[in-house]
């Protein structure tokens, strides 16, 4: 999840997904509630932790830190340099992951199909959208942590192409490479509090329409195959530059290369998949 988010165009959500977590990262969030830190507070510790689900929250956490301290510089370079082979492995992930997706409907409705095809629309609009010039003033940091970590949960809407948008994707990853911790309180600051109202609402969602909820979320992951789309042209225009979808233009051993990695990051979900039936 922690690498996926480093990329702007990739969803830790939607990680989760593929790895089958989902659900119970959005419920094990929501634990973290008021009478967690009412309780924490009056120094109850023990109660406290026993009412949150922090055995899954800390290991996913530390992953995800981890994933972002120590790939962040790894993979800006292959943004930079070999963006074709990662983007083709990012796109046979969530090409895959659609799929399994739609496995968990037992009957696919007209109705379900509308609710993916919205989710794939909404998602497919907004990653065409260009980034702005935005200020560095400490509230707007706050912000973009905050509306970056909405995204970031959802599967499909990458929390760093949020960034992007927002101006301020390169911005906080010299943050994170300089260590700049001031700039990344602010930001961890904003995404804690858009975090824990965002889930709420997701978990109530979840209970209510389920779904209706998985539907839109697999036409986020459809839509944000359009930001993934391995080959890509430079453009300008008068609003500024920006990235074009093309077909290869010939086939040659880079294509070959490419076409293999997406098919090996197809292959990767379905045997995570498997994996996962057989353990259950």
């Amino acid at each position: 999840m922690g690498a996926a988010d480093v990329v702007p165009g990739v969803s830790g959500g939607t990680m989760a997904l593929i790895l089958g977590i989902y659900r119970e990262l959005i419920f094990s969030i929501k634990s973290f509630d008021l009478i967690f830190f009412r309780l924490l507070f009056s120094l109850k510790i023990k109660k406290a932790f026993d009412h949150a689900s922090w055995e899954f929250v800390l290991p996913l956490l530390a992953g995800i830190l981890t994933a972002v301290f120590t790939l962040s510089g790894i993979l800006s370079w292959l943004l930079q340099n070999k963006p074709v082979p990662l983007w083709s492995f990012f796109f046979g992930l969530i090409l895959a992951s659609i799929f399994t997706l739609i496995q968990h409907f037992k009957k696919c409705t007209l109705w379900i199909l509308l609710w993916i095809i919205l989710g794939a629309v909404c998602t497919y609009y907004l990653v065409g959208l260009m980034p702005a010039a935005t200020p560095d003033k400490a509230w707007f940091l706050f912000l973009c942590g905050a509306v970056a970590i909405c995204a970031m949960i959802l599967p499909g809407i990458s929390g760093a192409f949020i960034l992007v948008l927002l101006g301020k994707y390169q911005f906080v990853l010299e943050a994170v490479h300089q260590r700049d911790f001031l700039i990344l309180l602010l930001v961890a600051a904003g995404a804690g509090a858009g975090l824990f109202s965002f889930v709420r609402i997701l978990n109530w969602f979840f209970k209510k329409y389920p779904n209706v909820t998985i539907a839109v979320l697999t036409g986020f992951m459809l839509g944000s195959l359009r930001k993934i789309w391995p080959w890509k042209k430079m453009m300008f225009s008068a609003a500024g530059t920006f990235q074009k979808n093309i077909l290869p233009e010939q086939w040659n051993i880079d294509l070959i290369m490419a076409v293999s990695i997406s098919i090996a990051g197809f292959l990767v979900v379905f045997l995570l998949n498997f994996w996962a039936k057989k353990r259950e």
